[in-house]
């Protein structure tokens, strides 16, 4: 008795062998499938069947595989089509992943790799929602520039296509990748950001591959490395631009091959990753300077997606406002407090250099200094509207607490504690500020 399967396949290749190993690599799987030779026939069989997935050469006898890819994402956007190139083709595989293909595989074809490619493309069955899906993570706003940007998200997380983040910091581009890799085929495996410019360039390799016990000096056991930690998921490669040339020639060919060899082993490792990178520097000025190998650019840069900055959707600030005060008054454990209209138009008013991650700051530290039930433009202490010294005692007493002076500023609260026997309303007169601004330090500096 013939096993009913739930999804169905089209092979379009012109070589009668790798059709058959094609066919007989998915039916394994429990996948049934039509063989076309070439794109006429495919197209007929698309209209005449309802597929979960399609596998094309690149090159048929009537035309060009890219073109039936165009083809499927203009009349069948639902349907994942990957590309088969030839080894080595990399312009070919990006110019199918520019044109809308799911995924590449190369000849000769990797049955692993190829395994993969289909369970990934699988999952996008029946995930036509044009919703984003938030997990623990929101893009809040209602403003055009905001919904475009989770429209293109929603497309994007149906790829595999390496992506580029661009945007200024602050401006959410970790954020935009989490949520492209929640809302894509791998979002039940791990999401692993790395931030390539905090990486001492001598462990940079051990890092990103692994090493295996003995290696080097200190490689005292085996390490798995970034790659193999986010198998079967995504790498988020924060501040790409920081990487050494050195490093960006391993990089790239890790990406290509999709495998990599921990220092010290002999055999590759092949490995099941979705790239996705960023950067506030301005990478394609940076080849042109010749600090960031142009052929890693084109690879990364396949599709990019800029995060807009803060003054680009003004509108949502209140909305973003009202978020970052409710979060900080969950773990201040605090009363929710409002932002008076003045004020609400004051942040509107500013530039915001530093974008969302800057406007949770500027809340925050208002937050420390306000009095009363509502944030006043003063309390906001922006650089156009900077607002007085807060008024405090003279007395020799008065431990004055520099905010700025991060390395003292445990030191003296604890001195000011223990002054005042632990008494918290006490201390905080003593360093002249609010019972509320202390409470948070205490929190953020870890003080029992």
């Amino acid at each position: 008795m013939n096993k009913k399967t739930n999804f169905k396949a089209l092979i379009v290749d012109d070589e009668p062998d790798i059709r058959e190993l094609l066919d007989i690599t998915l039916s394994r799987m429990d996948i049934e499938t039509q063989t076309a030779e070439d794109i006429t026939q495919a197209k007929n069989f698309l209209t005449e069947n309802t597929f979960d997935l399609c596998l094309s050469d690149m090159k048929l006898p009537d035309g060009n595989g890219i073109d039936l890819v165009r083809h499927i994402t203009k009349h069948y956007p639902q349907l994942p089509v990957a590309m088969i190139t030839a080894h080595g083709n990399m312009e070919s595989a990006i110019e199918a992943l520019k044109a809308g293909a799911f995924d590449f595989v190369s000849k000769p074809v990797d049955l692993k790799i190829l395994r993969n490619l289909v369970s990934s493309a699988l999952k996008l069955k029946n995930k036509a929602s044009e919703k984003i899906i938030h997990s623990e993570q929101a893009l809040l706003g209602k403003s055009t520039v905001i919904e475009n940007t989770r429209k293109t998200i929603i497309k994007l997380a149906r790829s595999q296509a390496p992506v580029y983040v661009s945007g200024e910091s602050g401006s959410g581009k970790e954020l935009v990748a989490r949520l492209i890799h929640d809302n894509g085929p791998r979002k039940t495996q791990p999401f692993i950001p790395v931030n390539c410019g905090a990486i001492p360039s001598e462990l940079m390799e051990s890092e990103f591959f692994g090493h295996k016990k003995g290696s080097f000096t200190g490689a005292t056991s085996d390490k798995i490395g970034l790659f193999q930690a986010a198998d079967g998921g995504t790498l988020f490669l924060d501040e790409v631009a920081d990487l050494p040339l050195s490093m960006q020639v391993k990089l790239l060919r890790a990406i290509q091959e999709k495998a990599i060899r921990p220092i010290g082993e002999q055999d590759e490792v092949a490995v099941n990753v979705r790239i996705l990178s960023a950067t506030h520097k301005d990478l394609q000025q940076l080849v042109e300077k010749g600090e960031f190998r142009q052929d890693l650019f084109y690879r990364i840069n396949v599709i990019e997606i800029k995060v807009p900055a803060l003054r680009e959707h003004v509108d949502d600030i209140p909305l973003l406002a009202q978020h970052f005060l409710r979060k900080i008054a969950k773990e201040w454990q605090t009363d929710v407090v409002k932002l008076s209209n003045p004020a609400i138009k004051a942040l509107q008013a500013y530039h915001f250099p530093g974008n969302v991650r800057e406007l949770e700051n500027i809340l925050e530290r208002a937050m420390t200094l306000f009095e009363g039930n509502t944030i006043s433009p003063d309390d906001l202490q922006l650089p156009a509207n900077k607002a007085a010294s807060d008024t405090t005692d003279n007395n020799e007493n008065n431990l004055n607490l520099d905010p700025t002076l991060l390395n003292t500023e445990k030191e003296t609260i604890i001195r000011a504690l223990e002054q005042t026997k632990y008494n918290k309303t006490a201390a905080a007169k003593l360093l002249g500020i609010t019972f509320r601004a202390l409470r948070y330090r205490i929190k953020k500096l870890g003080i029992e």
